[in-house]
């Protein structure tokens, strides 16, 4: 005859099993009609992207030790260590994960006041608001949430060929071999003027630099300086251009094809 502790032990471990059973029951019923044609049937030990599978299983042992099974045995028949489970149950969720949250939140508000922005930008724009994080953990960041510029490229079935252009230059011309070339040349002043942004790094930080110049006299005829990369730092390097040179109707102004110059909320592109 077993000793009643033998018994109640067994008793114990039948209800983990049971639990387990019910909860693979539950994944199993909530899975989408077809799921389990792809592949054996879900249970408790499945494993999300990023997460390790015997973290799934700690609030299941929580769960059971609030039932009155004790932590021991839940472990025992999960094949868990406790001391991991001690860890995770003091602080369930890791400094890291809170750190990458703080900097998805940062990211996510300069992409809601910027969608034209890049990931690169972005990343500026983190940093500037108290989250700094490498080039590369802001791309993964942006690349799982789907935070993508509202001026990318758009790609062909392939993949590889790159969409339409994103405004029409007026620059371009085709040569006799039918190849696009393009011509930076003006007879007069304001018939062309080029304009483009620069990045200098100094001791306080980033600047950026926008600059407009005439093609005719090749001289900086406006510019503007701002520790952000907004549409309004293009606004105000063509405003100053303007305001110096008078009469520029029928100007022409070549740009790349950098966010602040395609930006909608840009008032000189009406």
């Amino acid at each position: 005859m077993d000793p009643p502790g033998r018994d109640r032990c067994r008793q114990q471990t039948w209800q983990v099993h049971r639990r387990i059973s019910r909860t693979a029951r539950t994944t199993t019923a909530d899975s989408p009609a077809g799921a389990r044609e792809r592949g054996p049937a879900p249970c408790c030990r499945v494993s999300v992207t990023g997460e390790p599978a015997v973290k799934r299983l700690y609030p299941l042992v929580r769960e059971l030790a609030a039932d009155g099974i004790p932590v021991a045995v839940s472990c025992r028949v999960l094949k868990l260590s406790r001391q991991p489970y001690y860890r995770w149950l003091a602080a369930p969720v890791p400094e890291a994960e809170v750190a990458e949250a703080y900097r998805a939140n940062a990211l996510f508000d300069a992409h809601r006041d910027d969608p034209e922005f890049g990931y690169r930008y972005l990343a500026d724009e983190a940093e500037s608001a108290g989250q700094p994080m490498a080039v590369r953990t802001a791309w993964r960041l942006c690349s799982s949430n789907a935070w993508f510029s509202a001026f990318g490229k758009g790609r062909a079935k392939n993949g590889k060929k790159p969409g339409p252009p994103v405004h029409d230059d007026l620059c371009a011309f085709v040569d006799a071999d039918g190849r696009t070339r393009h011509e930076f040349h003006a007879d007069a002043p304001n018939q062309l003027w080029l304009t483009d942004i620069s990045e200098h790094h100094t001791g306080e930080g980033k600047l950026y630099l926008c600059a407009v110049k005439d093609a005719y006299s090749s001289r900086i005829v406006g510019y503007s300086i701002s520790s952000r990369m907004k549409a309004r730092l293009a606004v105000d390097a063509l405003e100053m251009a303007v305001a110096r040179r008078g009469d520029v109707a029928g100007c022409k102004t070549h740009s790349d094809y950098a966010e602040v110059f395609v930006n909608p909320r840009n008032p000189c592109l009406s």
